[in-house]
């Protein structure tokens, strides 16, 4: 039998009576905190069962799926995927214009099926693409000579990029299946021995970890290059297992480039760590900083600091540290950290000679306040909260979904200002973002939503005064993504100079990807010390200059 909802047509507006229109709202909402709190409570407690038959041994509870047809499931994917992705125009174009032509082959006909009055009439051609994957094993017979007088002896070297047992294409194609590809070591060494490569495990992971330091290098160099290419940069972090402790993956990019960086906290310092591109900690007190500790300590604790810390001047971290213990060692924890925090951002905003990030666009997080002059928040993640309400009453499902169809032109609007801002059209937008969020229903929920959106005005039109910058957090989320991925197939490094290998071999291939390089032609170049190619760094540099990602701030 079809139980019909008697709440589908409840149209509250059609309540005549405005008392019992007020008593309607209220217990609409009520029975709407309740449900969600009562699937709150379902969750944590099967959460803790499954918690409790862990520690005594048992299972949790199976995902076991139905084997009838059930209603949808309440959506868990709160990413708005679709409204990241701007679809591109598509059009079949030739490949062969494209294609490098490595050889050349002519066909003939078998003389024998010609008949006598067949006429040559030139040739048709048709290009194969095919690849070539084998050993290139060489003996090198390198020259040698003695010489009596000097007692030495001299040796021919071998070409560039052959050093120990193993040659350039080799370790290339390595680096580029195990960070590109995400291809696992045990796969990549079988690939190899069937192909007739003698090689061990060890010497894989030798080959992806090991003797990197002219990489590590050249990222460091990409990565001040992304920096210096913008004022503003994108920032968002993932969990990542170094020998089976939890760390966390910063990824920090821009149109340009993506840099990771593993570290083992994820404060207000270790970003700054990130963009400072891991230089030695500094510390300075001064007027900001001493602003910053206002709005957090008390008189007295702001006198304390006063008087410990030297006015202007910039102090390494052990100095830093031996002032606290000695001077402000009344100051709890916590007190101690704001001190570091504040006067940490002080000496990063007072930096000559590096760049200094201007606006970071992320989530907000509250380690990423302080950091810089402003701060863009994601929309689609903004989104995400309102996908999460879920009302149970038909009557609310309609509110929330007409809200949401504003919410989303409003989003349009943006992205339309993007490419061609005005004033007019900012402040038509700015009265229409104060409309929009202005707006309050008989859902209770969603006027709290409303009513947190309104709070963070400043930071979701950000867009207003620099169009440059995206209305989204996508590129570091995709970013992130890039090392869930290979999170899923190598699970994670296990020593620190693993994770410094991947977090290298993960921000070289993703700029290249930016910059239109090939990764694999990228690594054979520098391995064989070709260098035709030129670094990504000065490509980044060069392509800075005619996206012009600073245009707003360059404007009186």
């Amino acid at each position: 039998m079809n139980v019909v909802d008697p709440f589908a047509e409840l149209d509250l507006a059609g309540i005549q009576d405005e008392r019992i229109r007020t008593c309607v709202i209220l217990l609409l909402n009520l029975v709407e905190e309740l449900k969600r709190e009562n699937a709150h409570l379902r969750a944590e407690n099967q959460r803790l069962r499954d918690e409790i038959n862990r520690l005594t041994g048992e299972q949790g509870q199976p995902p076991i799926k139905g084997n009838t047809p059930k209603p949808p499931p309440a959506p868990t994917d709160y990413s708005s995927e679709r409204r990241r992705h701007v679809p591109q125009a598509w059009a079949k174009g030739t490949k062969t214009a494209r294609l490098r032509i490595d050889r050349e082959q002519t066909l003939v006909v078998d003389p024998t099926v010609l008949p006598a009055d067949a006429q040559f009439k030139g040739h048709e051609d048709v290009v194969v693409q095919d690849i070539v994957f084998g050993t290139d094993n060489v003996l090198f017979h390198k020259e040698k000579f003695y010489s009596p007088r000097d007692g030495k002896s001299y040796l021919a070297p071998l070409p560039a990029g052959y050093s120990g047992e193993f040659g350039p294409s080799l370790k290339a194609l390595a680096l580029v299946l195990y960070y590109g590809a995400k291809v696992s070591e045990p796969k990549i060494a079988e690939l190899y021995r069937d192909v007739g490569i003698v090689i061990s495990d060890g010497q894989v992971s030798n080959l992806l970890i090991k003797g990197q330091a002219a990489w590590h290098a050249e990222k460091v160099a990409v990565t001040a290059a992304g920096l210096a290419s913008s004022p503003w940069q994108h920032l968002d972090d993932t969990s990542t297992r170094v020998d089976g402790q939890n760390q966390y993956c910063q990824v920090l990019c821009n149109p340009l480039y993506t840099s990771y960086q593993t570290t083992t906290t994820k404060d207000r310092q270790t970003i700054l760590d990130v963009l400072r591109t891991g230089r030695p900690r500094a510390y300075l007190f001064n007027a900001e900083a001493e602003r910053r500790l206002a709005g957090v300590l008390s008189g007295v604790a702001q006198t304390q600091v006063r008087r410990a810390l030297p006015w202007g001047e910039c102090l390494d971290e052990p100095t830093m540290r031996g002032v606290l213990a000695e001077r402000l060692g009344r100051l709890g924890p916590q007190q101690q950290q704001w001190v570091l925090d504040a006067t940490a951002v002080a000496a990063y905003h007072a930096e000559v000679g590096f760049p200094v990030v201007q606006l970071l666009v992320c989530d907000d997080a509250p380690q990423f306040t302080w950091l810089t002059a402003e701060l863009a928040l994601c929309w689609v993640h903004e989104a995400r909260h309102y996908h999460k309400l879920l009302p149970y009453f038909a009557p609310y499902q309609r509110v929330l979904s007409a809200f949401m169809e504003r919410f989303w032109d409003y989003y349009d609007d943006l992205l339309a200002y993007r490419q061609q801002p005005s004033p007019a059209e900012r402040t038509r937008l700015a009265a229409r973002f104060d409309e929009l969020f202005a707006t309050q229903t008989d859902y209770g929920a969603l006027n709290e939503r409303i009513a947190k959106t309104r709070a963070k005005t400043a930071a979701l039109l950000l867009v207003l005064a620099h169009p440059e910058i995206p209305l989204h957090n996508n590129p570091a989320e995709l970013g992130a993504r890039r090392r869930v991925r290979k999170r899923d197939v190598s699970f994670g490094p296990r020593t620190a100079e693993g994770a410094q290998a991947w977090d290298t071999f993960q921000t070289l291939p993703a700029t290249a990807t930016k910059l239109g390089v090939s990764f694999y032609a990228y690594v054979h170049d520098r391995l064989t010390q070709a260098n035709r190619l030129p670094a990504l760094d000065t490509l980044i540099a060069a392509r800075a200059q005619e996206l012009n990602l600073a245009a707003s701030w360059a404007d009186p």
